[in-house]
């Protein structure tokens, strides 16, 4: 797990930059609702008559006047675009780093297959992602329970799960994708991140187009939807996990026959 551990500390970093932004903003988020608390009444009456724009967000099917409803709209487009953009970020580039830095050579003159490299860095990218959920959740249940709301459990670990679940398949989509480039595909990671952000937006606010929650992966993580059910809706995590591995097979198949400079 040599691989492994390299990857973490080269990542380091990052990671601890993204945990630390994404969960100062959560916490802000969550101790603000105490002070907005009583004006959202009028404010739910002014979001409920925006037409798309409330649509759009779910926030005609949500009450802000309550934590949960508050925390699923704020709180989830903070985790749900953050959490987007470093599971990309980190997938996008871990398997052509190695020709963009010309450490390639060294890399593959060690006694190590390429499918232990795919592998180990893949367990890298999982690891980083998987602890900055942890962070983020202790973050938000602290947050909540300071400022003394009673912490609805269910709903709360529910979009949590439904934004991990996300990362993970926008993961194995561009560690797909890394393996198809030589310069790196930030870039590349970061557009589709926003891409699948607005075929969700589009989805929700028009009925002909309701098919693309089933390629989004924000579509599994409508706060009103998880809220309202008390559920994920498990076709779209299905259809979402074989698109993630289908992302990841597509690395294997290419980083194990491809001429690598």
């Amino acid at each position: 797990m040599t691989l492994v551990k390299h990857e973490l500390r080269q990542g380091k970093t990052s990671s601890l930059v993204w945990t630390a932004s994404i969960g100062f903003l959560l916490a802000v988020c969550i101790f603000l609702f105490p002070e907005m608390k009583g004006q959202m009444d009028s404010v739910n009456d002014v979001f409920a008559s925006m037409g798309s724009f409330s649509e759009a967000f779910g926030m005609d099917r949500l009450n802000f006047g309550t934590l949960i409803g508050f925390y699923a709209v704020e709180c989830g487009n903070i985790l749900g675009l953050g959490g987007a953009f470093y599971a990309s970020l980190c997938a996008a580039g871990i398997l052509s780093k190695e020709e963009k830095n010309k450490t390639a050579e060294f890399l593959l003159t060690h006694p190590v297959s390429r499918k232990r490299i795919i592998t180990e860095k893949l367990i890298a990218v999982l690891i980083q992602i998987t602890a900055m959920d942890i962070i983020i959740y202790a973050v938000s249940v602290g947050s909540i329970a300071a400022i003394g709301e009673a912490i609805p459990w269910k709903e709360i670990s529910l979009l949590h799960l439904a934004y991990y679940l996300l990362q993970i398949e926008l993961a194995g989509i561009c560690f797909g994708i890394s393996a198809f480039f030589r310069k790196g595909s930030t870039g590349i990671g970061l557009g589709i991140a926003s891409m699948m952000y607005f075929l969700n937006l589009i989805a929700n606010i028009a009925d002909i187009a309701e098919f693309l929650k089933y390629i989004t992966p924000f579509g599994y993580c409508d706060g009103a939807d998880i809220v309202s059910t008390g559920k994920l809706d498990g076709v779209m995590v299905a259809v979402g996990a074989a698109i993630g591995m289908c992302g990841i097979i597509f690395a294997y198949m290419k980083y194990t026959n491809k001429d690598i400079h």
